[in-house]
């Protein structure tokens, strides 16, 4: 390929057509079901899905066939088909994954910047779902027709972009089953949908973590009382939350106990960990905005005032990389029954509802990691309190077959024509349900996982962004890899 010519394409597809559709799309409150029960209601997954179908249509991609698949009750999904060029045939296909759903508003947005209000500044596209996931069924076809324009036999390539994912891809399955035959036989998974461990070179993600959430609910009366009547001979009902919780983890370390909950570290994972710490140093952690530290646009985000900072659990690059992709960790994301502090009287109050998440170390079974949760949480319970733990969903992580040598040469070829460097390897310590379901139907696929979500693009939380320069040459990159795929 051409590589000023496949450049100069994605640079001008992207500036002229992608960051105008994403800067609409950011705008429509897309939240996923697990967070919007009315969704179909609403017609905002509707709308971003149409939306994505009306700019592909339009694209003059010979052959294509597109369409939004939907099963009664379920969210829909968009798949594309299209066909080899250069007389490669269609036995077998590169498919792209990538979803539309958003998580939900979350509070900390910037003065003038909110989940669905677009701001470019700076060469980022902040607001909610651009960089997870909603660029991705734009950046495929961009890929595939910078392809085409140079006349460079490409393989067959198919498309699903989903609209469930952030509530743990439940409909999904069903999809799978019904798409599966037209898929065709799948060699490599293109995956947008994960993130960079710097905006320097191409990082391919070499494992996920799973995920069990749930809600912990702890009852000990039937209603609020008087709490100097009571307190002292009525156990709180957050006590015994805390101490429930001390049950999953080391309150001092952080270190989960549940051996349920742990895994081996493959030694290929090692030193992979290894190689992304020497490259990444200390901003594997100084990335986070840590009370303390500068939080503006562009400052070092290990720079702190004079008074005292937050910290993380370990500096040692390694040791951190691992820690965020192999090892559980407990969070508590929500609660329910604790009044707002001006309205919190003195009361004791009757129950204490908190919501669990739960990340595994990618090969631990999700559903058995939630019953172990399930058994620590409700057996022998302090006072006879009356407690239950519910899953949400128990998710298994995913761990990526070997690599094989065809494709790590076209990873770092694609990586040097874009970026200058090598392709990195690293884990993530999110989940992508897809990746372990994908690899039950297609167990003989290579995977390209990668993504846009880097150092500050804080997904889920306040001020996501898309970084648009690195988004660019990533396009350039997997058009580099899918272009060489027999």
């Amino acid at each position: 390929m051409d590589l000023s010519e496949l450049r100069a394409f994605t640079s001008r597809k992207w500036d002229e057509e992608l960051v105008p559709r994403l800067v609409d799309y950011v705008r429509v409150p897309a939240k996923s079901p697990g967070f919007d029960a009315s969704w179909a209601a609403h017609g905002h997954l509707q709308a971003v899905i149409q939306a994505a179908e009306q700019w592909c249509r339009a694209q003059p991609i010979a052959g294509m066939r597109l369409e939004i698949v939907s099963i009664d009750g379920r969210t829909p999904c968009l798949f594309f088909d299209i066909p080899a060029t250069g007389g490669l045939g269609n036995d077998s296909s590169v498919m792209f994954y990538g979803h539309l759903d958003k998580q939900p508003e979350m509070a900390g947005w910037r003065d003038g910047f909110g989940p669905w209000t677009p701001v470019i500044e700076d060469g980022r596209l902040y607001g909610r779902g651009a960089a997870d996931d909603g660029y991705a069924v734009y950046a495929a076809l961009t890929i595939i027709q910078a392809i085409d324009a140079q006349n460079v036999p490409r393989p067959r390539c198919v498309g699903l972009i989903e609209t469930c994912e952030e509530s743990g891809s439940p409909d999904l399955p069903e999809y799978l089953k019904l798409l599966a035959p037209r898929l065709g036989n799948v060699k490599l998974v293109a995956g947008l949908d994960s993130g960079c461990g710097n905006y320097d070179q191409l990082w391919v993600t070499t494992s996920l973590r799973g995920l069990v959430g749930g809600v912990l609910t702890v009852e000990v009366l039937s209603e609020g009382v008087h709490s100097g009547a009571a307190s002292g001979l009525v156990p709180s009902s957050f006590r015994i939350a805390r101490q429930l919780l001390s049950r999953l983890d080391d309150a001092a370390t952080g270190q989960v106990l549940l051996p349920e909950l742990h895994a081996t570290i493959p030694d290929e994972r090692l030193v992979q960990a290894q190689a992304a710490g020497a490259i990444l140093g200390d901003s594997v952690w100084k990335q986070f905005p840590w009370v303390g530290c500068s939080h503006e646009p562009g400052a070092d985000p290990g720079a702190h005032d004079k008074h005292a900072h937050a910290m993380p659990t370990t500096t040692d690059p390694v040791q951190a990389i691992l820690a965020r992709t192999w090892r559980p960790a407990l969070s508590v994301t929500g609660a329910a029954g604790l009044p707002s502090i001006d309205s919190a009287g003195n009361v004791l109050r009757p129950k204490t509802t908190l919501k669990l998440s739960m990340r595994l170390p990618p090969t631990v079974d999700g559903e058995r990691a939630t019953w172990a949760m399930k058994k620590a949480l409700e057996t022998d319970v302090p006072y006879n309190a009356r407690v239950s733990f519910k899953g949400d969903w128990g998710a298994t992580g995913w761990n990526a077959p070997a690599t094989a040598p065809w494709l790590k040469g076209l990873l770092d070829d694609a990586s040097r024509s874009a970026f200058g460097r090598d392709a990195a390897w690293m884990g993530e310590g999110g989940t992508i349900p897809f990746m372990n379901m994908l690899g039950d139907f297609f167990p003989q696929a290579q995977f390209l996982i990668t993504g846009v979500l880097g150092p500050q693009s804080n997904a889920h939380g306040p001020n996501e962004f898309l970084h648009i320069g690195y988004a660019k040459r990533l396009t350039e990159a997997v058009a580099r890899v899918v272009a060489g795929v027999r």
